[in-house]
Parts: C-alpha cells; structure tokens; sequence
C-alpha cells in the first residue's frame, strides 16, 4: 500500500475529524477523577460523538486475528501500554490513565488522538513519566517537515527517552490516516536518523510514543485479544496527536480548546 498525499479538500476534511477527535477529550477531561471507572469514561465519550454527530472508529474493529473490539475509545491505565478496554473498575488516587480516541466524520474521515490523565495526586514518578512521554512526542513531531525522514522522528523520540532512563515500546507505532484508520507509513518511535520514508507535503500521520518506565518488553493480558500490558508491570504512557506534513513544517490537526498547551520548548503548533 502506498503513502497517500492528501489534497487540499482532504486536508480541509482531515482537520475537522482531527478538531473534533480532541474534543471529545476535552469533553470527558472535567469527569476523569478518582471514583469514575473506566466504562463510564467510555460512556461520556460516546455521548459526546452522539452529540457532534460522529461515530468511534474503535466499535466493533476488528483487525485480522483479533475479536471486535468492545468500546468507543481506549482507556490503558498504569502498567496498561495500550488497547485497555473500558471496565467497571474505578479509578483510585495515584492512577494514570490514557484515554485514546478515534472518531469518523459523517464525510468518512478519521481523527485520532489521546492523552494521559493523572487521577488526584500521582507520585513523583508517574508525573514525570507522563511528563516526559508529552516532551518525547513533541520533540518527533519537530522534527515533521519535507526533505525529512520518518526514521528522524524515532530517533528524536528513542534519544530523549531513553536518555531519561525509560524505554520505547517497539511493537506499536504511529501510522497514516485520512478515510482509512490505518494507512502507510508506519511511524516507528524509535531509529536512525535520514532513513525511511522521505517525508512530502500533504501526508497526514500519527505520532503516538508508547514509553515505559521500566523496560521495553509487553505481553497480552489476559485472554481479551487487545490488552497489552508492560512485561515487568512498570508504568506505562502514551499521548498522540495526528500531524499534516505542510510546505515548511509541520501542523498538528489534533488541537482544541481544551488541548494541553505545547512544551515550552515548542515555538508554533503549525510550521
């Protein structure tokens, strides 16, 4: 399958999906605290979606060799790396948890996005995990412009993790989007610089790091055929957003009003 480039009209398309994506967390941000369980944070956000008239691109997927899955979003909380499925367990003081959302708009495009939400006073560690995992992502997604390569942005992200002590989870990665939740490339968290794909306007990705306070290694949990957990029960972060590759740069179509703000080290949203 080869990358798409996106038209002006699909990008147009593309940054309504992306907007709306994003508020779907700002709606459930206000609600995520201790006491509230994971299915009800499903709930809300399903709410939400019914409200703008979009639909979760998550119920009922089914890639090959894996049950459908059972929920409108994602909810992975602490050593939970990715595709935790909503649960009647609530949420206690101390969690993480990361709540990812894909929305499909009456017009059939797909936003995706997530974020890690800190449930009443965390420790030290978990902040600085969750912290430093927002930092890593957006260190990838400068290094986004044309003439760049896709191994740029892994490397980026693998250095600065790995030089505070954590780790990179290398089965999962970002991937391409437009009218198809999982398009080419593949965006790998972890490289060498100048190799891969060359990166050309109009290409819209995802860039999702999945970064581990321990070590890289993950399993299945359970027999659910989604829940991936970290092998060492360490804690586990992920914050995405879905970047357009433009003319000059780089522009983060995942943004709203209630979208945590950039790194200070991050100058423009858009390039």
């Amino acid at each position: 399958m080869s990358i798409t480039i996106k038209t002006a009209e699909d990008i147009a398309g593309m940054r309504l999906a992306c907007r709306l994506a994003s508020e779907v967390l700002d709606y459930i941000a206000p609600h995520i605290k201790p006491g509230i369980t994971t299915k009800e944070i499903d709930r809300l956000g399903a709410e939400c979606m019914a409200a703008q008239g979009t639909n979760s691109a998550t119920v009922g997927y089914q890639p090959p060799g894996y049950p459908p899955y059972p929920g409108s979003l994602c909810t992975s909380v602490n050593h939970v790396v990715c595709h935790g499925i909503p649960n009647d367990k609530p949420l206690k003081k101390g969690d993480i948890v990361n709540v990812d959302v894909t929305i499909i708009t009456k017009d059939g495009w797909y936003g995706d996005n997530s974020r890690m939400y800190l449930i009443g006073e965390c420790s030290i560690a978990a902040k600085r995990l969750s912290a430093l995992t927002y930092d890593a992502m957006w260190l990838g997604i400068q290094q986004v412009r044309p003439g760049a390569h896709l191994g740029d942005i892994g490397h980026a992200i693998q250095k600065f993790a790995e030089g505070h002590g954590f780790s990179v989870v290398r089965e999962f990665c970002g991937h391409g989007i437009g009218k198809v939740f999982h398009e080419e490339p593949q965006v790998l968290h972890y490289g060498r610089p100048g190799t891969l794909e060359e990166l050309k306007p109009g290409m819209v990705f995802t860039i999702e790091p999945m970064i581990n306070a321990g070590r890289r290694e993950i399993k299945e949990f359970g027999n659910d055929g989604w829940t991936i957990v970290t092998k060492d029960r360490s804690l586990s972060a992920q914050w995405e957003h879905t970047v357009l590759v433009t003319e000059t740069g780089y522009e983060v179509m995942t943004l709203s009003a209630g979208s945590p703000p950039p790194p200070a080290f991050v100058t423009a949203t858009a390039t």
